[in-house]
């Protein structure tokens, strides 16, 4: 299933409308898409790498416009949508510590989300359910996917062959690594909001909202 997904979002790369399949993809990764939009990123970046800042724009934009939508599903349907979603994606164990560091270092949390394996639809989920302040959410969600797309478009610029042909063969191992390592990546939480103990120990310990 996910094998046939993934070919699916890679086949878009050379559609004639790949731009608009791009900000499609951006779009719902930001809320409840499970495949991330960066191989095709990557892919479309390879193929004209003059545009690889306009791919970058616009996966960002959309990034942004999709985690409007995670926002308000957390806040406004969260018991009849948002609950469902981060359990059918395997996040509803990170969800309370999510939302303790959001509550905890707010706008740092998507920074650092820039540059590590969070996924960015637990945060907009979240960030809605515990009514993050809208303009905060916004500026941080432009800083976080514009780091995240703007990397993404380097590195298939400079390396992309090698990185599709690892991610085709190692799909499954890609994905399960991705998961492990959420909760790693909140430590990266820590480091930016300047080593704070207390709070790292209180989030990671964290089962409830």
């Amino acid at each position: 299933m996910l094998r046939r997904l993934y070919q699916w979002t890679m086949d878009k790369a050379a559609h004639r409308h790949a731009q608009l399949w791009l900000a499609l993809f951006c779009f719902v990764e930001a809320s409840f898409f499970p495949i991330p939009p960066h191989p095709l990123l990557g892919l479309m970046c390879l193929a004209e790498p003059k545009k690889a800042v306009r791919f970058a724009a616009i996966a960002t934009l959309a990034s942004v416009a999709g985690g409007l939508l995670g926002y308000a599903i957390g806040h406004f349907l969260y018991d009849a949508v948002g609950a469902q979603l981060l359990h059918a994606l395997g996040l509803e164990k990170s969800f309370p510590v999510a939302a303790c560091y959001l509550r905890e270092v707010g706008f740092w949390l998507f920074v650092a989300k820039g540059a590590t394996p969070i996924p960015f639809k637990l945060l907009t989920i979240t960030a809605g359910f515990i009514a993050m302040p809208l303009p905060t959410f916004i500026v941080a969600s432009v800083v976080s996917r514009a780091i995240s797309f703007m990397i993404v478009g380097v590195l298939f610029r400079l390396f992309g062959a090698p990185i599709k042909a690892f991610i085709d063969r190692y799909l499954g191992t890609v994905v399960a690594v991705f998961i492990v390592l959420v909760i790693a990546g909140f430590a990266a939480v820590t480091l930016l909001e300047g080593g704070n103990k207390a709070v790292a120990s209180k989030c990671e310990a964290a089962t409830t909202v």
